[in-house]
Parts: structure tokens; C-alpha cells; sequence
């Protein structure tokens, strides 16, 4: 469907949704043993690259994983994300185009702008179509919401962060939270862009650690059924 035609008719769908119910999904909708691994990668004033660290582990040992990306980091990108995109364990999310602080601050049409962009340069770069989406910092309210339903977006957010763009916060201490945090369904956030201080470092300990507690690494698409655009 044509960029600008979609905005409309998004646009249009906010307005006659304005009694419909927001979601923001911050768990997998069952008990079994799974979490989706979800990073983001994002690029606001500053060019940022793909933290091979955390990738090139994932990678090697085939696990499954969610990047939420950003226009800009998949424009800047490209070579990285092409590869990415290639990968059947890999998916590739929505993150707005250029990660503004707080969406809640722009205009309906702004917010749809965002995702449009990055939809569409994600697109050019993997050949793939985003259905999910994620607010830089989570900020959002009924409105910015339902403008992103309204594009055909599910919400994807967490139930606890991670907190690992936190440069106080050692390897050993993301490690341990995590492994003590998790639940069943849970949805883990961290960074792929340079931004988790010590992901890398503490990656290989979680998943290890969770798997020997039982948990299985999902994608967000194997239990969250997207909405057709």
C-alpha cells in the first residue's frame, strides 16, 4: 500500500477508534518456560553500531532473538542488517525512526511518521515487513497507541527492564537479576547498539543460566499473533 495512503486511512482508524481499549503487551500470553529475548537498536543525534558482541554470540549459537530497530540504525547500518535479515532465528521490530524521548510529545501525524520511516527503510534493508512495535523508553499513552494500532502494530514493551545501559551496573549483577527475575512468558529487554555497557559480557551467562532452569528462547511472533496491516 502506498506510504502516504496508509498514513490516511491510519489516520482516519484513530479517530473512529477512540473508545477501543490500548495494548501494550509486556509478557508472552502463557506459563510455559519461554522468554523472547528482545534487543534495541537505536540511533537518536549519535550514529550508533551493531554491538558484535552480543550479536556474533546469538549468532554462533542460534538463539532466538527480537531486534527493535531503528530507521536510522538500519539506514546507517546496512551491511549488518541485510545479514540479519537473512537469519530465520533473527526478527527485525519497529523502534521509530529516529527514537524520540517521548513520543507522547509529537502529533498523531508525527508518531505515524516515525513508524512509517522505519518501516520502510527496515524494509529496504531486509526485504521484511515490521509487525510489531516498540516506544523509545516506553513512553506512550491512549493516544500514541492507538495511532500505532491503528498502522496495524502490536505493542511489544517488559515487564522488568534490564537496566543495562547503566555503566554502574556490572556483568555480574545483570546476570544475577536476571536469572532471578525471570518468569515464565517473560519478555527480556537489552541493548545491540553499543548502548548495554556490559551486555556482551553478561549475555552468554544468562542465556546459559536460563536455559539450565528449564527456559526455552522464543520469538515474540511464535505466541503474539501480529495484526495484518
Amino acid at each position: 500500500m502506498h506510504a502516504l495512503l496508509r498514513l490516511v486511512l491510519a489516520a482516519v482508524a484513530v479517530a473512529a477508534s477512540s473508545s477501543a481499549r490500548p495494548e501494550i503487551v509486556t509478557r508472552l500470553p502463557t506459563d510455559e518456560k519461554v522468554v523472547a529475548l528482545t534487543l534495541d537498536a537505536c540511533e537518536a543525534g549519535t550514529v550508533t553500531h551493531l554491538d558484535h558482541g552480543v550479536a556474533d554470540w546469538l549468532i554462533a549459537h542460534e538463539v532466538p532473538f527480537t531486534i527493535f530497530m531503528g530507521g536510522r540504525f538500519a539506514r546507517d547500518n546496512a551491511e549488518d542488517v541485510a545479514r540479519l535479515g537473512a537469519l530465520p532465528f533473527v526478527e527485525i521490530e519497529n523502534h521509530s525512526w529516529s527514537h524520540p524521548a517521548d513520543m507522547r510529545k509529537l502529533s498523531t501525524p508525527e508518531v505515524m511518521k516515525q513508524v512509517l520511516l522505519a518501516e520502510l527503510e527496515i524494509g529496504l534493508k531486509t526485504g521484511r515487513v515490521t509487525r510489531f512495535f516498540r516506544f523509545p523508553g516506553g513512553n506512550a499513552d491512549a493516544r500514541t497507541i492507538a495511532a500505532v494500532e491503528a498502522m496495524g502494530y502490536r505493542i511489544v514493551h517488559w515487564r522488568w527492564p534490564s537496566g543495562d545501559p547503566d555503566k554502574h551496573i556490572p556483568a555480574a549483577k545483570l546476570e544475577s537479576y536476571a536469572l532471578s527475575a525471570t518468569k515464565p512468558g517473560d519478555v527480556l529487554i537489552f541493548h545491540i547498539n553499543g548502548n548495554g555497557v556490559h551486555t556482551a559480557e553478561a549475555l552468554p551467562a544468562i542465556v546459559e543460566g536460563l536455559k539450565a532452569k528449564g527456559y526455552r528462547f522464543v520469538l515474540l511472533r511464535d505466541y503474539l499473533p501480529p495484526v495484518t496491516h
